[in-house]
């Protein structure tokens, strides 16, 4: 009682109450029941990293990261990505302060590279936000200087058809669904069927073209197939109409040449960008598309880290950028990107294929970076999809937005029976002992 008695007369005092005021005992008592005792950030530590494989519907990791005071943080390695990326940067964060969290990411960050191989970087340094903000009681998008808006714009992919009437319907069915962005895929395949369409090198195959970038498979497209494919484009454009945006994405490994008149020819039908027509390396390949073509080009989804996207926004070789959060280094990694990009007059979408996770991750991200667009996913029509998380609205996709949340870090929780449903490998979270040890010296300086 004693104990007690002290602690009510600190509170009177600090609170600026005298032993007269209207506040009650049990007033103070259920204002203190209120405070989060057990987190206290400065003395949190890491003591684990565990993980999930789930198909959702893509192949993704899902991570989770404790501490000394058993708060937890959740992240996500990318979709198609190695489990081993995450697994293996374990013993360097282990002890480390969470909150701690561009600390932690410059310490890890030389074990990330462009594309998948950045899955666990990025995974971790979700998780550690998620914790720094579950520590101190504030969503993550305060953390990065609050918010430019509390609803993030959606676009998602569309089963595509050959029959451009078919796919119009479907295009024009997201427009109805509240959608106020689309996307289609255009790939010459429509096309190559057709004679007098497509060049390119006789006994070639598509896993030849799959695995040669774009400009050394010798595939160009002919007048005729510009011309097809250009018609496909305006009967889709006549469908869902003139007053949305329409981007277009998965060309195929085409030549320079074909992407520059392809551009040329799309030209009348406003489209909202040209995605990945080449690899977003050939600074210069992009810059002559872009200025050859008056529709914005957009690459970025594989790229790691801020500096090569300031490359291509200092040259203004593409119009806009299109980072991966789960490949670009991260939350804040992101926000850099984003605000860098803001400076060269350079407009940032972003892409995304995983889980809530990771999209909340990425819709925290969106809300504090002033030039941001719109969002992907991939996963609208998955029916458990919004289900594998607590804490949020179901479906989390509504009339094309998800709402940002207030709640601390990413404002959500796992529901481990649904989840279970889903695993695609063994185990749910189950104790990963073998990675907390492995001799290294990683520093990368004398």
């Amino acid at each position: 009682m004693k104990q007690t008695s002290g602690r009510r007369s600190f509170l009177r005092s600090a609170l600026g109450l005298g032993a007269g005021t209207f506040w009650a005992d049990q007033t103070i008592e259920a204002y203190q029941q209120n405070v989060n005792t057990r987190s206290k950030p400065s003395e949190l530590k890491i003591t684990d990293m565990r993980i999930a494989v789930v198909r959702a519907p893509m192949y993704a990791v899902m991570l989770r990261i404790d501490t000394n005071q058993g708060i937890s943080g959740l992240g996500e390695v990318r979709d198609g990505a190695s489990k081993i990326y995450a697994l293996m940067l374990k013993s360097r964060i282990l002890g480390e302060n969470p909150c701690n969290v561009d600390k932690i990411f410059r310490k890890i960050k030389q074990f990330g590279f462009h594309a998948r191989q950045a899955g666990g970087v990025c995974g971790i340094e979700m998780a550690l936000w998620d914790l720094a903000g579950k520590a101190y009681g504030v969503p993550v998008y305060q953390m990065l200087g609050g918010k430019f808006r509390d609803k993030i714009r959606i676009y998602c992919d569309t089963t595509e058809s050959h029959d451009p009437k078919v796919y119009g319907d479907r295009l024009k069915k997201r427009k109805d669904e509240g959608y106020t962005w689309l996307k289609m895929d255009l790939g010459y395949d429509l096309v190559e069927g057709i004679p007098g369409c497509v060049t390119q090198p006789v006994g070639l195959t598509r896993k030849d073209i799959f695995n040669t970038q774009h400009m050394f498979t010798g595939v160009e497209l002919t007048d005729k197939g510009v011309g097809l494919m250009a018609d496909y484009v305006a009967k889709i454009r006549e469908t869902v109409g003139w007053d949305i945006p329409l981007c277009a994405d998965h060309f195929g490994h085409i030549g320079v040449n074909s992407c520059i008149r392809l551009g040329k020819a799309l030209e009348k039908y406003n489209l909202a960008w040209l995605e990945d027509m080449i690899p977003w390396q050939y600074t210069e390949l992009w810059k002559k598309i872009t200025d050859a073509v008056d529709i914005p080009t957009l690459t970025g989804e594989d790229i790691y880290l801020k500096e090569p996207f300031e490359v291509l926004c200092k040259e203004h070789a593409v119009d806009l950028i299109h980072p991966d959060l789960a490949t670009s280094g991260g939350i804040l990694e992101t926000k850099k990107i984003g605000d860098m990009a803001q400076e060269y007059g350079v407009g940032m979408a972003m892409h995304f294929a995983g889980t809530p996770i990771s999209s909340m991750a990425n819709v925290h991200c969106a809300a504090a970076t002033e030039n941001f667009l719109v969002l992907e996913n991939h996963s609208v029509d998955v029916p458990f999809w919004s289900s594998l998380v607590t804490g949020l609205d179901n479906p989390l996709v509504q009339r094309g937005f998800i709402t940002v949340p207030d709640k601390p870090g990413l404002g959500l929780e796992l529901n481990e029976a649904e989840i279970r449903k889903h695993l695609a490998e063994p185990g749910y979270f189950e104790p990963t002992p073998q990675w907390d040890k492995d001799r290294s010296n990683d520093r990368l300086w004398s």
